[in-house]
């Protein structure tokens, strides 16, 4: 793994502190900081302070007014929005998601940062054979906190959130996706206790500690 310079941390879930996948998507940043101390991170908690949907300038894109206008990202409306928005992405050599599911799927806060970053002409174009990212490819690290089960034995609900993100990210080029679902929280805490012993271990092996020197 190379070294991460810079790192994007989103959140998404409007509980805050007690929310599960805000602490485990933490846990991610700081496992990060552990391999690379010196990496700036920029913490985005949509959960808390929302993010506005797109409006009727979004839309100029489709219409053609392409490249935007040197000032674009000081102008008002979402087309300003969704340019600064694809540029904290495009800056950051990782990004960590935290989420809930929320009705088998993202949240809307977090549906409408992708609407945002999902810009044609911008961080996607077109081809014969269908859309094609324009962004380069970086690690992704999703934090999934869901109340019931969707993976492993007696699941219980669908997961569209998962396959989902997979087509969001692959359509603007970034296919290095990594999951840490933690599953069943609602169940008490014997059952999140085992859930978090799961993650923590996903965690350990896709991004284990590194070696102390002396």
């Amino acid at each position: 793994m190379k070294a991460i310079g810079s790192i994007l941390h989103i959140t998404a879930s409007p509980r805050g502190n007690a929310s599960f996948s805000v602490n485990f998507s933490q846990r991610i940043v700081e496992r990060l900081l552990a391999r690379d101390p010196n990496a700036a991170v920029v913490r985005r908690d949509f959960g808390a302070i929302g993010l506005p949907h797109v409006d009727e300038t979004y839309g100029h894109t489709l219409a053609g007014s392409w490249p935007l206008r040197p000032d674009a990202c000081e102008r008002p409306g979402s087309l300003a929005q969704s340019e600064r928005l694809i540029c904290e992405l495009e800056s950051a050599d990782a990004l960590v998601i935290g989420t809930p599911m929320h009705n088998y799927t993202v949240p809307s806060v977090l549906k409408a940062w992708i609407d945002h970053v999902l810009r044609a002409h911008r961080s996607f174009g077109f081809s014969a054979e269908g859309k094609v990212g324009l962004l380069a490819d970086r690690p992704v690290y999703i934090a999934v906190a869901s109340g019931g089960g969707y993976t492993g034995e007696g699941t219980l609900q669908p997961d569209f959130l998962t396959p989902y993100l997979e087509a969001v990210f692959r359509t603007i080029g970034i296919r290095d996706l990594h999951f840490f679902p933690l599953q069943r929280t609602v169940l008490g805490a014997e059952v999140v206790a085992e859930a978090l012993r799961g993650v923590q271990a996903l965690l350990d092996r896709k991004l284990p500690m590194p070696l102390a020197t002396a």
